[in-house]
């Protein structure tokens, strides 16, 4: 354990030094982010799972700072060229980019023209020409004429080469001029020649002659930049004044000496600036710029995906999921309450279907409805969507009910070796079709099959670095999995990779067991699965639940290692596991927490999520959040009137707005103009995806198929 950087993450994170002391011991010892967060509650002080992976990001950012600050100096000291100034500037060095900047001299690189001038001796007479003598020039730099350097001009332009690289390599210089680029640099863009064809729909438009300072970008006009150059309709450049940069660099190299030798060293620092220091600057900045907007925008597709994958379920209903389609038809599918597949058709509610082919659609449709006692039905979002809605909801029978589903991904999946497995007779749209329904019934358990970046809620979310999304897409799906908990005896194996502490091959040997012996009846079970060993049943097990079970505590989160602790509880309060789910286990909201903690020797917070646990065994967290808006009739654009008071359902949210489907073909957008009478920073602040908000109409473009909404009444916009 490394003392020094456990204490610099404590202070950062204004959190006590046993909390990241405890906390980087337990990762170390192989225990999961989402095991700490709910388990280990004593020792970590209750914190969360962003502060326990704040903890581990910081540390490991500074871990990597020292390891690159010891090869450096043993990369220096190789080279006998570390003094005891360098040694304390690259150990006291906070940032990677200082550290990079003290190695810079040093560092090996390809062969420039200063280390071709240094070749041939020029070294001697570039220091002669910084300390700026009044002799006269020419004459000194025939001393180094050769064969190589047949002429004066030829001395003095590889002196300049030396100079002007020395002056580009130095530190200070670099720190200087980059923090002064950041205040007074601005980002400018224009149409790059020929730029405009390639844009074809305008979607750079706003880009053809843009600028902003630096620091007053927003993510999304950073990524529609680089997007916008990458596909070579922009020019984008970072804008300075140089003057300023130019009189300090001249300030400090030559102060006010104006002879011949300061005359070329003038022309060196504009060279080193020119060549060297500015287009490195720009780099990096644009680096910067570009890594803070994706990290933003991977934040912002985190976020979204987070609340989609934490939709409420529908339970108990059987359910239609409707792919709909106009030439090769509409594929319709019916599932059981728990995702099993009942019935499928293929009707053509649409054209070109011939009359009886339409007419034949919707008795076809009624018929399976009937046959098969559906209750709900989720029409994908795609191609024909809203056609399709007019169709059900023309043909709907009483007491159903449809709703509109984000089909983002379906056929990726429904293309998919795990579906191919499935449903091996199913044609690719016929597989979508149970997609669909199996996202209303479980969001989660459906979406996680899904190549995240496929499910389109976000911005940018191709253009993101692929590495790094993946990585909070992973986050993202562990923390709400394991937040849920699933079902042992129906989870895929898909689902159950990941839950805390198991990988692809535990979750398949998992599911193989299951398929060989049967259903689990006991979470002790587990630890006769292959490979699942004590570290994997300890992370994994309260996780998982068993609904009809042996034990009533294996369809609760409380840990199997607390088991012994929810009996003691039960019978402090004269209760047994009998009571678990009859009205006497109310007696347990009696209970002083703290006092029953300290009679049995236990954490506080354990006992009390224990108690939470028996409250409301198999508890599912995401019924407590808002359900899907049931729809039974449609409504078109042109329905729509400015001022006209409306419910819908978030789905996206990005940097400028949020994005609210309303039952008509386009989904509608809230400006974070019109979100609150408060300035807020991120529309992220008010809404998430799933939400259901109540709008107001603000305009109607019905020639670019845009719809304007406020969260606020229109007379509060217009105030």
């Amino acid at each position: 354990m490394d003392t020094e950087i456990n204490a610099q993450v404590a202070q950062q994170l204004n959190l006590k030094l046993s909390q990241v002391n405890n906390v980087l011991t337990m990762l170390s010892e192989g225990n999961t982010v989402p095991f700490i967060a709910r388990y280990r509650k004593e020792r970590t002080q209750n914190l969360d799972e962003v502060a326990i992976r704040d903890i581990e990001n910081i540390a490991k950012t500074l871990n990597d700072l020292n390891m690159r600050k010891t090869a450096i100096l043993k990369a220096i000291t190789e080279q006998g060229a570390l003094t005891p100034t360098l040694d304390k500037a690259i150990k006291t060095a906070r940032t990677m980019q200082a550290v990079e900047d003290l190695y810079l001299p040093y560092k090996q690189k390809r062969r420039t023209k200063a280390m071709i001038a240094k070749e041939q001796g020029l070294e001697p007479f570039a220091q002669w020409l910084l300390k700026l003598s009044d002799e006269d020039v020419s004459i000194v730099a025939q001393k180094y004429l050769n064969t190589q350097l047949p002429t004066i001009q030829d001395v003095l332009a590889g002196a300049i080469e030396i100079i002007a690289e020395q002056v580009s390599e130095n530190a200070h210089h670099r720190d200087w001029i980059r923090n002064l680029t950041w205040k007074q640099g601005r980002l400018e863009s224009t149409l790059k020649s020929g730029g405009e064809d390639l844009d074809g729909k305008g979607v750079y438009q706003q880009y053809y002659a843009f600028g902003a300072p630096l620091k007053a970008l927003n993510g999304y006009q950073i990524l529609a930049l680089n997007r916008g150059e990458r596909e070579k309709i922009l020019k984008v450049a970072v804008v300075i004044n140089t003057d300023d940069i130019l009189n300090r660099l001249r300030f400090k190299e030559i102060g006010t000496i104006r002879n011949e030798a300061g005359q070329i060293v003038d022309n060196a620092i504009q060279e080193a600036y020119k060549r060297f220091i500015g287009p490195a600057i720009e780099r990096e900045i644009r680096t910067s710029l570009t890594n803070d907007a994706s990290q933003q925008a991977i934040d912002v597709f985190g976020e979204n995906l987070y609340h989609l994958l934490m939709q409420t379920p529908i339970k108990g209903q059987v359910v239609m999921g409707f792919d709909p389609g106009f030439r090769t038809g509409c594929k319709l599918a019916v599932i059981d309450a728990n995702g099993k597949f009942l019935a499928k058709t293929v009707i053509y509610p649409h054209k070109p279907a011939n009359a009886k082919e339409r007419a034949a659609a919707g008795e076809n449709f009624k018929q399976l409805i009937a046959d098969n006692n559906v209750k709900l039905i989720a029409i994908g979002n795609g191609t024909a969507s809203r056609e399709s809605e007019e169709f059900v909801a023309t043909n709907i029978p009483k007491g159903v009910h449809y709703v509109i589903v984000n089909e983002a991904g379906a056929s990726v999946y429904s293309a998919s070796e795990e579906a191919r497995q499935e449903f091996p007779e199913f044609h690719v749209e016929e597989r979508s079709a149970v997609s669909i329904g199996r996202r209303l019934q479980d969001p989660l358990a459906e979406l996680i099959k899904i190549d995240a970046k496929a499910i389109g809620v976000g911005q940018y979310q191709h253009d993101l670095p692929t590495k790094e999304l993946d990585m909070a897409v992973g986050t993202v799906i562990e923390t709400a999995v394991n937040q849920i908990g699933v079902n042992l005896n129906t989870a895929s194996a898909a689902l159950l990779t990941h839950i805390s502490g198991l990988n692809k091959t535990i979750a398949q040997n998992i599911v193989t067991y299951r398929d060989e012996n049967g259903e689990f009846n006991l979470r002790s079970k587990l630890k006769k699965v292959p490979r699942l060993g004590a570290k994997a049943y300890e992370q994994a097990a309260g996780f998982l639940r068993i609904i009809e079970g042996k034990n009533l505590f294996d369809n609760t989160d409380i840990h199997p290692e607390s088991y012994p602790l929810a009996k003691a509880i039960l019978a402090a309060a004269n209760l047994t596991v009998a009571d678990i789910n009859t009205p006497t286990i109310q007696k347990l909201t009696t209970i002083d927490t703290k006092q029953l903690a300290n009679q049995l020797a236990a954490g506080e917070q354990t006992v009390a999520d224990v108690i939470a646990s028996l409250l409301k065994p198999g508890r599912d967290v995401r019924d407590d959040l808002p359900g899907v808006i049931l729809r039974s009739d449609v409504l078109h654009i042109e329905d729509l009137k400015p001022g006209m008071e409306l419910e819908g359902t978030v789905r996206n949210v990005t940097d400028f707005g949020a994005f609210i489907d309303l039952g008509v073909k386009h989904d509608g957008l809230v400006h974070i103009s019109r979100m609150s009478r408060q300035r807020i920073k991120h529309p992220s602040a008010l809404l998430a995806v799933g939400d259901v908000v109540k709008v107001w109409v603000v305009d109607i473009d019905l020639k670019r198929d845009r719809i304007g909404l406020s969260l606020l009444p229109l007379e509060v916009v217009d105030d």
